[in-house]
């Protein structure tokens, strides 16, 4: 059983940053694609960031303001957000697939207001 727990979500102003953290139960590096999903009142979720064939993919939403990254030592999936607006206020979750499963955390709320 795979777990993913986020966390670093929290309440930002406009133009502010944010890192989110996944810890993950299993290695990393053995796992299929990883991302970061989130989820706006009232909207579908959608895909921000994600990390497969090779290379990092943005949400066109984001590129240039977040980053994603992966430590294979300690099992984390990180998302670093910079120059948030309300437009990227949402719940926040990490994603894993493996073995044709997908897997999800909790979720973590990010939200942006002044």
């Amino acid at each position: 059983q795979v777990q993913l727990v986020e966390s670093g979500g929290g309440s930002v102003q406009p133009g502010g940053s944010l890192r989110l953290s996944c810890a993950a139960s299993i290695s990393i590096l053995n796992s299929g694609p990883v991302g970061w999903y989130r989820q706006a009142p009232g909207k579908q979720r959608e895909l921000v960031a994600a990390i497969f064939g090779g290379g990092p993919k943005y949400h066109d939403s984001v590129n240039g303001r977040f980053t994603i990254s992966e430590d294979n030592a300690k099992n984390t999936l990180d998302l670093q957000m910079n120059n948030l607006g309300p437009e990227d206020t949402a719940v926040y979750y990490c994603a894993m697939v493996l073995n044709g499963e997908h897997y999800w955390g909790q979720g973590t709320q990010v939200t942006v207001s002044s």
